[in-house]
């Protein structure tokens, strides 16, 4: 030990000299722990590192028992750490870039007007929208269901605003799934619908044809029935006729030939 504090000495002659007691027999020895010496070494490095004042070095362990500190055995006051400043997280923060806004505290700046829309996603009874408030530079990104605000968050930066936002799209979206397949469904089962009405309008159209063209061909063969009927009325009454006529032909050559007998025949010159 004796000669650390030698070399600390011969290095810095004129720098402040540190005293540790030492005894020399063996209880005395054994009696001090390994934590003393190191923290003794550990002062000794720090006052290489500063030698203009011993005094800004914390010890950064606590002495054993039945070790003596030096400031305490030259009775100097207690050494004091130097203060450096730090990149601090601001408290409100709490680590993370979004934060859960406050509902009544949102509604309110919507209503006084004091934010801008930067960005708007509707799907079916979701809005997600982002807004900007210039007053404190801040970012808001809420979600509304049927117009009534479900959640809002508060971001101090575009980026992380965005990703909120984003966030919240893909949530709407799975919302709005079911939504979607709904309208879907109604949009096929009135397609469907529509197309068994014109169905059954076409297939009645066509019953209706079907039955009328039966009537009318019951009528065209219930005619043609009554007129070949007539035909062959009327073709028996012409060939009793034509018997008729025939028969007044016959007697009326007859006539003329016996007329024809009771004339005398006449030469001529």
């Amino acid at each position: 030990m004796k000669s650390i504090l030698n070399r600390r000495s011969a290095a810095f002659p004129g720098g402040p000299s540190l005293l540790v007691a030492v005894t020399h027999n063996a209880a005395a020895k054994s009696a001090i722990p390994r934590d003393a010496v190191a923290h003794t070494a550990h002062e000794a490095r720090a006052a290489d590192a500063s030698p203009d004042s011993v005094a800004d070095v914390e010890p950064r362990s606590e002495p054993a028992a039945g070790a003596t500190l030096p400031y305490e055995a030259s009775g100097g006051p207690r050494p004091v750490s130097t203060l450096h400043a730090v990149p601090v997280m601001p408290a409100h923060m709490n680590g993370r870039p979004v934060q859960i806004a406050d509902g009544a505290a949102f509604e309110a700046l919507a209503a006084a007007d004091e934010l801008m829309t930067f960005r708007v996603y509707r799907c079916f009874a979701y809005t997600v929208s982002l807004f900007f408030h210039p007053v404190t530079l801040g970012y808001f990104v809420s979600l509304h269901q049927d117009g009534v605000l479900w959640r809002a968050l508060k971001a101090n930066d575009l980026d992380a605003a965005g990703s909120a936002f984003h966030l919240m799209q893909d949530q709407a979206t799975r919302l709005a799934d079911g939504e979607m397949r709904r309208a879907q469904l109604v949009a096929q089962n009135a397609e469907l619908t529509r197309l068994i009405e014109e169905s059954e309008a076409q297939a009645e159209r066509l019953r209706v044809d079907l039955q009328r063209h039966a009537e009318q061909e019951q009528t065209v063969t219930g005619r043609q029935h009554q007129v070949r009927k007539e035909v062959a009325q009327l073709e028996a009454q012409r060939v009793a006729a034509q018997a008729q006529l025939n028969k007044a032909h016959r007697a009326l050559h007859q006539l003329k030939v016996t007329t024809s007998e009771g004339v005398p025949h006449l030469h001529a010159r």
